[in-house]
Parts: C-alpha cells; structure tokens; sequence
C-alpha cells in the first residue's frame, strides 16, 4: 500500500517521461523518468521494491544504478529490508589474492596455487553443463565419466585450460556456498568458495557464459551470495541465447567416446604394438598419481591409457590403499609429485610407447615444451637412472643427469658420499664464481633447418674427417651391395640409407612404417621418408664416431605461435642460415640442448631476424645474458613499432580473442 501510494502520489495525471525498454505477457517493460528522478529508483531506495533479474539487464544506462539503490535500502533495513540479515563478511586479507591456476576441474571450478597454498575455487553465479535429469534419477550407467560423457562438460573444460592452466590469475571471493548434506536423491556437496575470477582484465565466467558453456544461476530476490558481477552474466547469457551457442543449441549437441584401457590388460596387449610403431604421439595429461605415473588421453585414438615414465626410479609420495593403510611418502615424494603436477597436469605432451608391466600400464618416455620429464626428474635429483634406460636413446643423458645431481648433492643424493671427479668439482667452483658470459665461437656449417625452429650443424674441423667417411660408406656399398628387402629396421637402429641423389648415407630409425622408414641423416641433420628397400645394414666399422650434425636452437629466440607466421620465421631462418658457415657461441643449455648465438662476420642472425620482425624474444639466460637480453628487447621493440612482418597487424603476444579482453579502440 505504501509503495502504491509512493508512486501513486508522484505520477498520476503528472507529466512524466516513459522509456520503453522490453515486454513481457503483453504488457511494456520501461522505466518512468519523473521531474525528480527514475521512479523504480526512488523506490529501491526507500525499500519498497527489489530488483528482479530478468528484466534489470534492459535498464537504460545499465543495472548498477538499480543495484546500488537496493544496497543502500538493505543496510539501512529500510521496510521489506527490516529482517534483513547480510551474508557472513570476508575479511579484505582473504577477499582478493593472485595465484596461478595448476588445474580446471570439470567446467567451473579451479585449483588455484596462491604462494605455497593450493586453494579449490569456483566461478560464482554460474552452473557447468549437466545431464537431464527426470524427477531427480541419477541413474548412470558403469562406466560413466562426467568430462566425457556430459554434453558440452568437455568443452567447457578445454576452454578454460587452453586459457587459463599455467597462468596467474586475480580471484575476487563474492561468497562461501555452505555445505549441503545428501538428501534423498540429491547429492550434498562440501563448502565451496565461489569467486569471479579474472585474467587480462576479463572475467573468466562471463567469457565461459557466452560461449554457451555455462548457465547462469538465478537467485531469490535479496539473496546477495552471487557473483559481484552477476549482471554482466546475465547479458552475456542473453547473447548466448541469441545467437544459439553450445548449450543453447539444441541441434549440434556434441558426444565424446572415450575408451578407459587403464588396467585391462587384454586390451592393453592389443593396442601396445600399435602405439610403439607410432613414434611420438600427442596427448593430454589428465591425472597425476606420482611423480612417475600419470593418466593420459590421447585424442587421436579417443582413449585413456596410465603411462609410467621410462628409464627412472623415482621418488614415490604417500599413499592410501583400499585397506584404508596409509603408505609414508618417500624423502621428497610429495615434493616430486607437487613439481610434476605443475608442469605437466592438464598440459599438451608427446609420448614415446617402449612397453609395458603386467598390469597393463604403458612404459615410456614423455616430453612437454620439447623437455623430457624423465631427464628433467633425474636432472632435478627426483630420481635415479634405471637399468632400462640402457636400451633407450636417452641413456647418455640420463647418466650425465645423474652424475651432475649426484655432485650437486640435490634431493634424493642429499647425503651422497661417493667418490667424486674433483676436476668436476674444480669446473663447478669456476662457474659459480664467474657469473660472467663467456665467448668461445665455433665454427660450423648448417646443413638442415627443421619446421621447428631448430637447426643442425657440422663443425668445419669435422669437414674432412666427414667427407673420408662418406667416400669409405660408398665404396663399402659398391663393393658388397646390399640385397633389398635383405635388412629388417627396427626404431632406433642406426643403418644405411639412400637418399634423393641415391647415394648411401648413416641415418638413425625414427618411426616405422608399413613400406616406408622415417630416418634421421645423423651426419646431416635432415630427415625422410625412406623406402624399406632403400636401406642396408651399416656395418660395424662405420658405427663409429657418432652423427657429425648437431642439432642447436638460437638462444633467446622463439618461433610465433601462429602457423603462417611461423612459416615467416622458418624461411627467415633458412635464408640466412642454410648451407652458410656460421660462428655459434652456447649461451646455456636446456634439458640437453644447446641453445646458442650464431654471427656471419659481426652480425648476430638471431637478433637481425628479431629486428626484422621475423622471431620473437624468449627470455631466459638469466642474469649472465641480462644485457644480450635487452638488445634483443629493444630489437622486437623496433620490429613492433615499424610493424614489420609477423607484427603487420599487432602485438601478437597479446590475446586478441574478443572474450579475452581486446578491445576495439576508439578513433582518435
């Protein structure tokens, strides 16, 4: 009555302004503007109205005014507010916090690792793609995997890991969900914190919400335990609606068949000779059980396999059996788990199949960023080498890991006490002392550039010695030419192959085929598809040495991570580089590899294709190459500014997706 009066009293038969804004049931939606101001404003104000959330996204000039005028009624608990009693405050310590996103579990939360503390947090107001349910059944059938099995949970997922895994992020908390007990059919759930989470200046759901991969949570009037930006969600849910995207399209409904092999050994038999004639295959890792066993997907085959890494022993972390016996974790099992799990959960990887164990557990090798995870564990003292790692290509490395964490006493060798190579020692206490760069050029010849970015070099002292051994291969293969199809290859076997100009050269099994061999030319560096007939034995007199080509990566430097642009990148490279003689200078060393600066006279090619807006800066090196840093920072600065090739149209380092944050400026 009071509020009927209120308005009564200011409009009837009163000249006033109306904007028609929306309909509902046939009747129009607007807002009254009287002399003295916006009616549903005075009313909000004075606590005799509630903002209702369907129709505030249509208010001119936006929700927050309506909004604001609701909040300040409510803390004055002014008439329908009299019982109001505000949600539990958050102290400002815990309110906001930076941390880096480790994990994105399912579609709409995230574990979130806030200097040493790992949180479990969940984007506020919105609700991840569901099954339909009938009366609340939740019958589900063996087997059932929500990720995979959820229309669009999958996609959700993907979307917030390509973004988001591996990234800082700003978590605002709007509020803390209590925790629900089952009740009949529905499942309870614990304390949930829920927060709007943002990246770039974006809000994370808002972004999920308009790509139709997430709903909005609708809310009592007054209930104020939503998101602090729960009308954007609205709008952008609208939008979604719309233009009929992900959930909101009823035709396209996407369905992913994942096959689990984990643990069945029959299947696992089935499939092992197929993933070892496979080489390298792509693939996603979905869980870490410990530092050394992990859960991959791999989309090619649309399977689940547990894949152990090969060629260590590592540390193991504690455990619970089924019994309900906790196992103790071993020094610095926890550690190692915790360390692998930030590098590789969630994250893109390749995988090398070798064998596998009784229980059908696949046995390997995995790389992420091109770093083997076994090399880098044992590099990092998380593990020993294993008897195993003989028969892999990785043996050398993995000793030389050892070796190096052995001296440097790290984790595991903490009370390592054996004899120890005291010139090793002696280089050590060098290096440590010397934080200088050092300048040592070799001279080499770069005989292949690969797709990648990297490329391979002969040393010119080598040239002589290199051509000798070429002349005694081919006058080997003339005198006892090999008979074809003679010689079954196997992966990783060194033999010899012809190439293009038919002529006989070393190569090194990469990947078997059913006709065809991929090779590696060891002394060359470039790699084909060889026919099985095309290649022999190699002898064992021309074993020795090992392949002259070495492979390197031009230090502080990488590719764009466009394809067309890296292809700008590549053929930069091959123009400057190829079948030129260089001088190379290693700046440090990664997981084996060398990473180096290459000049032709005075002329640095690495930081001339950065001028030339060819490569972007990579920045590593620490302090010792801080100052070769910034002239590579002020050459891609240059290359920007002029935008000059892979910078046409932009910074590129930045995210341009709409969702994400660009935004289109306004003409000046």
């Amino acid at each position: 009555t009071e509020a009927h009066y209120f308005t009564e009293s200011r409009v009837l038969q009163r000249e006033i302004e109306v904007i028609l804004e929306s309909h509902n049931n046939n009747n129009f939606v607007g807002s009254v503007i009287h002399p003295a101001g916006n009616i549903a404003e005075a009313l909000l104000k004075e606590g005799m109205a509630k903002c209702v959330d369907w129709s505030i996204a249509k208010v001119t000039g936006g929700p927050e005014v309506y909004r604001a005028a609701e909040k300040s009624a409510k803390e004055k608990k002014s008439r329908i507010w009299r019982d109001y009693k505000p949600s539990a405050v958050i102290s400002e310590k815990d309110k906001e916090f930076n941390g880096k996103v480790v994990e994105c579990v399912n579609g709409d939360s995230l574990m979130v690792k806030a200097g040493k503390t790992v949180r479990k947090i969940h984007l506020a107001s919105i609700r991840p793609p569901r099954l339909e349910q009938e009366e609340g059944s939740r019958n589900r059938q063996k087997g059932f995997k929500p990720l995979y099995d959820i229309p669009f949970m999958f996609e959700a997922r993907e979307f917030l890991r390509k973004k988001l895994i591996g990234h800082q992020v700003q978590v605002t908390v709007d509020y803390i969900q209590q925790a629900k007990e089952a009740v009949g059919g529905e499942l309870g759930f614990p304390e949930k914190t829920c927060c709007t989470v943002i990246i770039g200046g974006v809000n994370v759901a808002e972004a999920l919400v308009s790509k139709g991969l997430a709903t909005v949570v609708r809310y009592a009037a007054g209930n104020d335990e939503r998101s602090s930006r729960y009308d954007d969600l609205l709008q952008a849910e609208q939008k979604a609606e719309k233009t009929g995207k992900g959930l909101h399209d009823k035709k396209n409904i996407p369905s992913h068949r994942v096959s689990d092999m984990s643990g069945n050994v029959i299947k696992c038999k089935q499939f092992l000779p197929f993933l070892q004639r496979a080489g390298r295959m792509q693939g996603l890792v979905e869980f870490i059980a410990s530092g050394s066993r992990v859960r991959v997907y791999i989309p090619r085959e649309t399977c689940i396999v547990t894949f152990l890494l090969g060629g260590i022993s590592c540390a193991k972390s504690g455990r619970t059996l089924p019994s309900g016996e906790v196992i103790p974790a071993d020094p610095f099992g926890d550690e190692c788990t915790m360390h692998v799990k930030e590098m590789v959960l969630q994250r893109e990887v390749e995988i090398e199949v070798e064998n596998m164990d009784k229980a059908g557990n696949f046995i390997g090798y995995l790389f992420v960023d091109n770093t083997n995870l076994s090399l880098h564990l044992v590099q990092e003292g998380f593990a020993s080498m294993h008897f195993t790692a003989d028969r892999s290509p990785y043996a050398n490395q993995i000793k030389n890991a050892e070796d190096n964490a052995k001296n440097a006493k790290k984790r595991i060798w903490t009370n390592y006490s054996g004899e120890e190579d005291p010139v090793a020692i002696e280089e050590e206490e060098k290096a440590a002392l010397n934080e200088d760069r050092k300048v040592n050029y070799t001279e080499v010849l770069v005989t292949e550039v690969t797709d990648e970015g990297k490329f391979y070099a002969c040393n010119v002292k080598d040239g002589e010695a290199l051509e000798k051994l070429m002349d005694n291969l081919r006058e080997e293969f003339v005198t006892n030419p090999p008979l074809a199809g003679a010689y079954t290859p196997k992966k990783n076997d060194l033999c010899a192959a012809k190439f293009v100009d038919d002529q006989w050269y070393r190569a090194k099994v990469e990947k078997m085929g059913v006709n065809d061999v991929q090779v590696l030319y060891i002394d060359y560096g470039n790699r084909a598809s060889v026919p099985k007939t095309k290649l022999g034995s190699l002898p064992a007199t021309f074993q020795t040495p090992g392949g002259y080509a070495k492979p390197y990566s031009l230090a502080l430097t990488m590719l764009p991570p466009d394809e067309d642009l890296t292809a700008q990148g590549v053929a930069g490279l091959k123009e400057d580089m190829l079948d030129k003689t260089v001088k190379l200078n290693v700046e440090y060393k990664t997981g084996g590899e060398s990473f180096v600066t290459a000049h032709i006279g005075d002329e640095d090619i690495g930081k001339g294709l950065v001028d030339d807006g060819l490569l972007m800066v990579d920045k590593k090196g620490g302090r010792k190459l801080a100052k070769l840093l910034k002239e590579y920072e002020d050459a891609m600065a240059r290359a920007k500014k002029n935008h000059l090739n892979i910078w046409q149209y932009g910074d590129i380092t930045q995210d341009d997706a709409r969702e994400f944050g660009a935004q289109v400026k306004p003409a000046r």
